[in-house]
C-alpha cells in the first residue's frame, strides 16, 4: 500500500525504511529542504546501526520518497503517520504544537470525495486525549465527503537497536474507534513480529507512557538501592543480581548509574506528572522517580569534585546510551556543564556523538579521535556511557597514559577485582571505592 510518514527522526525514518522494505510505497515529509536532499542521497542524518544500508537499499528500489511538499504524498496515501517531536515545555507539559500543525496541514491536501478511507495514525508520544483533539481538527478542516479515521500507534523502539526492535517488537499497539482503520493497520503491520494489541485511543496513548514510566522507575529504583549500598558497604551488583533472579522482577533495566536520558524517558515522566496534576492525581511517586534520577547524577558529580586529584579530566561517552549519537538529556551534558563551572579541563571522546556535542560546546572542551588520546596526563577518567569499546580497552595502557590512575565509572563497566589488579583508584555506583 501507499503510506506517508510525517517526520524523519528516529521513529519516522526507521519506520519508513522498514515498511518500504516490506514492499510498500513510502513517502516521508520533512520541513528542511537541506535535510530532505541529504536523505535522498542516502544520508540518514542520525547514527543508527544498519539504517544507512536499509535507507540506500529502498531508495534504489524506488520504494522510498522524501519531500517537503504534502500535496504529492497525502492524496495517494491510505495511511498517514504523524511522527513529529513532542518536546517538554518548561513546566514538563508535552508541547503538541507540531502534532496539531501537522494535523491541520494534512486536511489541506486530502482529495475531496475520496471514496477510500484515509487513516491518520499518531506515532508521536502524546498525552491521553491528544488523538481525540487530532480527530476534531481533521473533521473540522477536511474536505466534505472524504472518509477519515484516527488511530494511535505508539512506538517502542530503542535507539541503537531501532531496526531490530521494529521488526521484533514485543507488541504492536493499535488504538482506534474505527474497525476499518484497525483492519488496515493490521494489514500493514502483519509482517512484524510481536503480539498485536488492539485497544481504544486513550489506552494506546497511556500504554506508551506507562511503559516508559516503568523503565524509568526500574532505573531509579536501582540507583536508590545503590545509595543504600554505598552507605552500608554492600555491593549493589551482587544485590541486584540476586534480586533479578526472581522471575517476577528480573534484572533488565535495573541498572545503577548516571540515570536515564534520551528523548523518551525524561520527557515522558515529566509529561505523565503534568497530566496527573491536571487530572487531580497524586504524582508523588513519579516525582520521586525523577528526583532520584537527578540525585544519581548529583552524587556522582560530588564524588568527582571531592576525590579528583586534579582538574584535567578525560571523559569517555557523550551519548545518553551506547549505539546512538543522541545527546538529548544525556547525563554527560550535566557533567560537562558542572565540571566547566568548577574550572575543569575536559578532553572528550565518543564513537558517535562528537559532532552533536561540538554544536553545544564548540571550543569549550577538547575533542579526541580515540579514547586513548583523552588520557594523556589526565588526572582522572570519567565514564559516562557504557560503549563496548570502553569495556575492552587496554587498562595497562590507560594507566600508563594518565598522570593519576583515577577512574570515576558512571556505568559500573569494570569489576572491582579488575580495578584492584591494575591498582586504580576507582569510584563507581553502589560499590566499594578503591
Amino acid at each position: 500500500m501507499t503510506i506517508t510518514i510525517i517526520g524523519h527522526g528516529y521513529v519516522g525514518l526507521v519506520t519508513a525504511c522498514v515498511f518500504a522494505d516490506f514492499g510498500n510505497d513510502v513517502w516521508v515529509i520533512g520541513r528542511s529542504s537541506e535535510k530532505i536532499k541529504k536523505l535522498k542521497q542516502g544520508d540518514p542524518l542520525i547514527y543508527e546501526p544498519g539504517l544507512t544500508e536499509l535507507l540506500k537499499k529502498n531508495l534504489k528500489a524506488n520504494r522510498l520518497h522524501f519531500t517537503v511538499k504534502y500535496k504529492e504524498a497525502i492524496a495517494a496515501s491510505e495511511i498517514i503517520f504523524i511522527a513529529v517531536g513532542t518536546p517538554p515545555k518548561d513546566n514538563g507539559e508535552a508541547d503538541l504544537t507540531n502534532v496539531f500543525n501537522v494535523a491541520r496541514e494534512i486536511t489541506k491536501y486530502l482529495p475531496e470525495n475520496k471514496k477510500i478511507l484515509t487513516v491518520v495514525a499518531c506515532k508521536s508520544t502524546v498525552p491521553v486525549g491528544t488523538n481525540k483533539k487530532i480527530e476534531l481538527i481533521l473533521k473540522k478542516y477536511k474536505p466534505k465527503n472524504t472518509p477519515i479515521a484516527v488511530a494511535s500507534c505508539p512506538e517502542f523502539l530503542r535507539e541503537g537497536t531501532a531496526i531490530y526492535d521494529t521488526l521484533n517488537a514485543n507488541r504492536v499497539v493499535i488504538g482506534s474507534n474505527s474497525k476499518k482503520a484497525i483492519d488496515l493497520l493490521l494489514k500493514l503491520h502483519q509482517p512484524l513480529n510481536g503480539k498485536k494489541v488492539i485497544t481504544d485511543l486513550a489506552s494506546a496513548e497511556l500504554i506508551k507512557y506507562t511503559s516508559n514510566a516503568m523503565l524509568a522507575t526500574k532505573i531509579s529504583f536501582a540507583n536508590l538501592i545503590s545509595f543504600y549500598c554505598e552507605k552500608t558497604g554492600a555491593d549493589v551488583e551482587a544485590v541486584l543480581d540476586a534480586v533479578g533472579l526472581d522471575k517476577r522482577i528480573g534484572r533488565i533495566y535495573m541498572n545503577p548509574g548516571l540515570g536515564y536520558g534520551g528523548s523518551c524517558l525524561p520527557k515522558d515522566i515529566l509529561a505523565l506528572i503534568n497530566t496527573g496534576k491536571f487530572l487531580g492525581i497524586d504524582t508523588q511517586f513519579l516525582e520521586g522517580v525523577e528526583k532520584i534520577n537527578a540525585q544519581a547524577k548529583e552524587n556522582f558529580l560530588n564524588k568527582i569534585l571531592k576525590y579528583a586529584p586534579g582538574k584535567k579530566i578525560a571523559l569517555w561517552g557523550l551519548s545518553f546510551k551506547p549505539e546512538t549519537d543522541d545527546i538529548r538529556f544525556a547525563p554527560s551534558l550535566y557533567l560537562i556543564d558542572n565540571l566547566l563551572k568548577n574550572g575543569f579541563l575536559i578532553s572528550a571522546y565518543d564513537p558517535a556523538a562528537l559532532d552533536n556535542i561540538k554544536k553545544i560546546y564548540q571550543r569549550k572542551i577538547n575533542y579526541c579521535l580515540n579514547p586513548y588520546d583523552c588520557l594523556k596526563n589526565a588526572d582522572a577518567l570519567i565514564i559516562a556511557t557504557e560503549w563496548n569499546e570502553f569495556k575492552q580497552v587496554d587498562l595497562a595502557r590507560v594507566k600508563q597514559l594518565m598522570k593519576h590512575p583515577y577512574i570515576f565509572d558512571g556505568r559500573n563497566i569494570f569489576s572491582l577485582d579488575t580495578m584492584k589488579k591494575f591498582k586504580f583508584k576507582y569510584y563507581s555506583y553502589g560499590r566499594q571505592s578503591l
